[in-house]
């Protein structure tokens, strides 16, 4: 059965832009279908969507898209990431899933469950997890056949303080992370993001880009960046309002969207 509407959407940008902000985790919203296999009851899961969501990137592409000389597209998650996390790897090579954090989540930040033992993820992965997938490859083949390339950089944030679920929080945690990859990050994209964004750490807390899989480690013409924000720059953690460090955040990611667009 299809999403009743869609849960992605990509907002078009300039012709000539290779470059895709891609927003996977800023959404709150759940079908109530999804909610109802949700152990949490709302309080406890209003918690968890505090801790869980990267409030506001939304907001913080659309202003770095604003600026830009060129604008960029973006691809943007119009759900939750605990109906599904669409960045995963929805089999056994995701680490994630040592903390019931697969493609499907079956334990919260805190490690509490969130849904039963016994809960089946497929039906998730075919709803949700799959066309998402097919939607963003589709973005990337067009922005290579436009352009001859494809520069995906994602745009989350995360907390100040670690939380239980960090396999590999006991690093830096600079206000802003990059995460990389040996093979789609470019050392001109990581010199670009560290020229835009200031102080940066490189794969701390976070390390790793995401690239549809039919161009990961295959294609070159595919460059990708992960953008980590810490969110006491720009926000009331854990799940507050925006304050002014989202405009000047907003300014350094559009200098990063203009270093790559060329």
């Amino acid at each position: 059965m299809p999403p009743a509407a869609p849960s992605f959407a990509l907002l078009p940008g300039a012709a000539r832009s290779p470059v895709i902000l891609h927003v996977p985790h800023a959404a709150r919203d759940l079908p109530g279908d999804v909610r109802a296999g949700i152990v949490l009851d709302d309080e406890a899961l209003a918690r968890e969507l505090d801790h869980i969501t990267d409030a506001h990137t939304d907001r913080l592409a659309e202003a770095a898209a604003g600026r830009a000389a060129v604008t960029p597209w973006r691809f943007v998650n119009r759900l939750s990431r605990l109906v599904v996390d669409p960045e995963r790897f929805p089999d056994e090579r995701e680490e994630m899933r040592a903390v019931g954090m697969g493609a499907v989540y079956t334990r919260t930040t805190h490690g509490a469950a969130l849904r039963p033992e016994d809960f089946e993820a497929g039906p998730l992965v075919e709803r949700y997890f799959l066309p998402y997938a097919r939607a963003m490859t589709r973005a990337v083949t067009d922005r290579l056949a436009a352009t001859g390339r494809a520069v995906i950089v994602d745009v989350h944030s995360y907390p100040s303080r670690r939380l239980p679920y960090e396999l590999h929080g006991d690093g830096p945690r600079p206000p802003v992370c990059l995460g990389t990859d040996a093979f789609h990050t470019s050392p001109a994209l990581l010199a670009a993001a560290r020229e835009a964004f200031g102080e940066t750490g490189l794969d701390s807390p976070f390390g790793g880009t995401y690239v549809p899989l039919e161009f990961y480690g295959l294609d070159p013409r595919v460059e990708a960046l992960m953008v980590e924000i810490r969110r006491d720059t720009y926000m009331t953690e854990p799940g507050g309002a925006a304050g002014p460090g989202l405009e000047r955040l907003a300014g350094a990611l559009a200098a990063l969207v203009d270093a790559v667009s060329g």
